[in-house]
């Protein structure tokens, strides 16, 4: 049987990933071939490039590939412990750069800034992610926390937890963001509720609840803008 490295040799040098994007430059490359350089190897019967493309059909697009868990990676065929763990760490890498000018001290003046702070990281998960970013008295966030990961569409957050992170970092005010897999950020009667409650327990701490924002897909709806805060 044709060894991996034989395999590749007989690759035409114009559609090997790694040679393509030396001479061309990582953009000209596709979505699987960029993803086969991550992967580096392919398994004994198929290339890096084939197996990439493998991946890319079994999870649809690359939205779903960001949040794709280490288990779901590794019941691909050809996916182990170990290529599961260089696509992660490529696509954490990746959010962490996407979002690397932000972790100066964003000032938050109106929702759209705290919207656009987290937009690329909660736009396409398919899971509910209850996110609060706590701001000092000028209003700068100084801390994020990711408090739950929830259904596809329910997320499950206590007052106690919420305000516990606050105290922690010694917060002035916070402001709660959650996404809407589906896309749409219309409000559920379960995030008015929420948000609520999340007031409440604000005001008896001295913590105050800024904002309590939904993100859609590229979209947004600040429950204090509807008059729910």
């Amino acid at each position: 049987m044709e060894t991996q490295s034989n395999a590749l040799r007989n690759v035409p040098h114009d559609e090997r990933p790694r040679e393509r994007m030396m001479r061309y430059g990582a953009e000209a490359l596709s979505h699987t071939e960029l993803l086969a350089i991550l992967l580096r190897t392919g398994t004994k019967r198929e290339s890096a490039v084939y197996l990439a493309g493998k991946i890319l059909k079994e999870c649809g697009s690359l939205r779903n590939l960001v949040d794709m868990s280490m288990d779901e990676l590794t019941q691909i065929r050809g996916i182990g412990p170990a290529k599961a763990t260089q696509l992660r760490a490529g696509i954490e890498l990746g959010r962490r750069i996407s979002r690397s000018k932000q972790d100066e001290q964003v000032t938050v003046r109106k929702p759209k800034d705290a919207a656009d702070y987290v937009m690329e990281d909660l736009r396409y998960l398919k899971k509910e992610h209850f996110v609060c970013l706590f701001l000092n008295t000028k209003n700068r966030i100084i801390a994020r926390e990711t408090l739950s990961v929830g259904t596809l569409n329910a997320s499950l957050v206590h007052p106690r937890e919420v305000f516990r992170a606050a105290i922690k970092c010694s917060s002035a005010s916070l402001i709660c963001v959650h996404n809407h897999p589906s896309g749409d950020p219309t409000p559920s009667p379960e995030d008015v509720v929420m948000t609520k409650r999340l007031k409440e327990a604000g005001e008896l701490v001295g913590i105050e609840l800024l904002d309590h924002l939904v993100i859609g897909d590229g979209r947004f709806i600040s429950l204090k803008e509807q008059g729910f805060l």
